[in-house]
This record gives structure tokens, sequence and C-alpha cells, in this order.
């Protein structure tokens, strides 16, 4: 699946290999170490490393070649001045332990100059560095000081993981074995419309789950009760469907009565599967079993899967067997299965699938848009670095 710069989304990108003489020189690297934090005897910890073992690779090659490596991230969403709820101490921690020769600034959005891409804030950050690399796809997307500043200045490249989110991803804007079978689901369709009209270029079948599922079920003609539907996006979603789109949708639903309360730990109401009308205020929460059949037997036939999103509120155990089902199916295909990042990624954690898929990305966002638009602002930055190669390679 499109590996080196044959694939069209590392063209122009400069790589590690493209980086001048590094010993002794500094690097400055940024990365994604936005992680989930929990509280352990009042003190805050690092509840999942995974992002910051996924660095490890690049920071590591970095310092192989005599470097001294400075890693900067953001966590959380602190307003542009420091929030000791965001405070990147226990991430240092986790880090000195396997990476310690790596220094950690703090918090980019400590500071407002970050999000605001404010170039004080960029000649700040790059000050005493020799070279900068991008190894941050989930936050890529962001037109950030951190982002797309450095390489304005600084030789830069790619780290090795964004390298393999676009190897992945390229690969499934490429020639991807066939058939292609998207997976998309989540809340709201106005979120992901833009990207479901693009992977219906390339896919074989796009399968819609989630919140997003009602706005097409609503334009089909069902009641969807008291479900959550974007009213403005009807006729764009029936357009879509009426276009003959190859989209697969519920054929039965898990609802919950009018009123009742639904999440992790604090359910109530009666709980019903139903087809795709549903009674009067009744909320649809997860598709139901003979969908899950339908989306698995479509899965499991796949040569390429992209999964992105829940297929319902997998918190509550009583709305969980939709996406569990589909993490099953996708776990259980024989061929190269791409999961992208948040919700989907935790259900495979829950589920103990994750390396049982080809490539899960670290960025759920990140990947949509590249796949929508088939670029982003830090890869944009990147092919403008004074030591960018020019052409395909």
């Amino acid at each position: 699946m499109g590996v080196g710069r044959e694939n069209p989304l590392l063209e122009g990108v400069p790589l590690l290999g493209d980086l001048p003489k590094l010993e002794r020189a500094s690097v400055l690297v940024r990365v994604d170490f936005n992680v989930p934090l929990r509280t352990d005897d009042g003190a805050a910890a690092v509840a999942d490393d995974f992002r910051v073992r996924a660095a490890l690779p690049t920071l590591q090659s970095l310092l192989d070649r005599g470097a001294r490596v400075t890693a900067c991230t953001h966590l959380g969403r602190p307003k542009g001045s420091p929030d000791p709820r965001f405070d990147l101490a226990p991430v240092r921690d986790v880090l000195a332990e396997l990476a310690p020769r790596v220094e950690l600034l703090d918090n980019l959005r400590f500071d407002p100059g970050e999000t605001a891409n404010d170039p004080a804030f960029v000649e700040k950050l790059i000050n005493g560095h020799d070279a900068y690399v991008n190894d941050a796809f989930g936050v890529s997307h962001r037109n950030h000081a951190s982002v797309v500043g450095p390489p304005t200045v600084l030789p830069s490249a790619a780290g090795l993981l964004l390298q393999r989110e676009l190897e992945a991803l390229g690969g499934l804007l490429g020639r991807p074995d066939r058939p292609f079978v998207a997976v998309v689901g989540g809340a709201k369709v106005a979120d992901k419309l833009g990207v479901l009209r693009a992977l219906l270029d390339h896919v074989d079948t796009l399968v819609v789950g989630g919140g997003m599922a009602f706005t097409f079920l609503a334009a089909q003609g069902h009641d969807v009760g008291g479900s959550l539907v974007d009213r403005d996006l009807v006729p764009e979603c029936g357009a879509l469907l009426a276009s003959g789109a190859p989209i697969l949708l519920p054929t039965d639903l898990v609802a919950l009565e009018p009123a009742a309360s639904f999440g992790r730990g604090c359910g109530s109401g009666r709980v019903r599967t139903v087809g795709t009308d549903l009674p009067d205020e009744w909320q649809g929460l997860d598709i139901g079993p003979e969908t899950v059949t339908a989306y698995a037997e479509r899965i499991t036939r796949a040569g390429t899967v992209l999964w992105n999103g829940p297929m319902g509120v997998f918190e509550d155990d009583r709305f969980r067997e939709g996406t569990a089902g589909v993490a099953r199916a996708v776990a259980a295909c024989p061929g190269f299965t791409v999961v992208g990042g948040g919700d989907s990624v935790a259900a495979l954690d829950e589920l103990g699938l994750q390396d049982r898929i080809s490539f899960v990305s670290t960025g759920g966002g990140a990947s949509l848009e590249l796949l929508e638009f088939g670029d982003l602002p830090g890869l944009a930055a990147l092919r403008g670095a004074p030591n960018a190669p020019h052409g395909q390679q």
C-alpha cells in the first residue's frame, strides 16, 4: 500500500534523510502527546501512553544521529495561559522513562501565540534550534505556530510516524485493494459530509452508522423519533442517496424511550430494538443486530477497510454492540485495515483488538481532512522548507 515517495501525499515532503548533518545539532520535534490523564492519589498521571510510544522511533533516530532533541506538544485546551489542569509534568515523567535524553517544553497552548500562529511565538519556539521535525500527524490539520511556522525558517522533515500515516492514507487514495469499504460513524453528519463525498470517489461501499445515520434515514422519509438529525442537511443527504452512491444504511436500530438518560454509568429507561421507523420521541442510539450482521459481512469481504467513528453510544453498555460488532469485523478482515483515531481506537483498546489492525492512525480529524482535501497545512509547510525536495523522487 503506497510506500515511498511514489505516494502523492509524500511528494515534495522532506523526510528525516533530507535533514543536514545532525551531529551536535539541536532539533525541535513537534509531537502529539495530547494524552488522556487520570488522577492517582490526588496527582495527575498518564492514563494511556500510546501517543508517547508512537513518537519514540523518530526521537531515537534523531538521537542516534547525534542530535540534541527537544520535543514540544499541546495538552488539552488551555485558553492561552498556564493552567495546572494541563501541565505536562505527568507526560514529562513518562517521556523521562522512555526517552530520558529528550527535553519536553511547556504546553504550547499556554501561550496564545500557538493557536494564533503568531510569528513572534514562532521565533521564540525555534530560537537555538538548527532543524525541525513534524511528527504530530494529529495536529497537522491545524494552522498553528508549532506546525506551520518552523519550516519557513529551519531545515525540516516529516518524522517516521507522520511518514507512516501518509503512506497508509495515501494508499487509500491511490490504488487500494478492492473492494474498498469505508465505515464512518459519529454524531453529526455536518462534521463529515465533506469527507463522505470525497470517499465516495474512492470506495466501493460507504457504510454509515452512529448519530449521523439518522439524517440519511430522515432523507429517506423514515420517522426517526427523537434521534439526532441535522435538518438543514437532509436535502443534501437525500441528493447523495438519489445519486445512486453506494451507501449502506442501518435496517434496524436500538432505541431508548423518551425522557430517559444514557451514558457511562448513568443510563436509565427502557431499550428496544426497532426497524428504521422509531416510535414517537424514542431516540436511536445504536445500530441493531441485523445491521451489525450486514455491516460485518461487507467488512470481512473487503480488500481494504477504513473505519472512523463509533456506531452508537459505545460508553453505555446498552448501546455498545454495534461498535463492538464493527470492531470485531474490521479485526477479522484479511485485507488492509485502517482505523482513524478517537472513539474507534478506544473501542479497539477496550476489546483488545488493536494489534489485529493493519494501521491505527493517531489523528481522527487530521485523517478525515486529509482524505477530504488531499493535503494539510502541516504538509504544505514542510514542502516549503528550505531543504524540501523538488518533484517526485
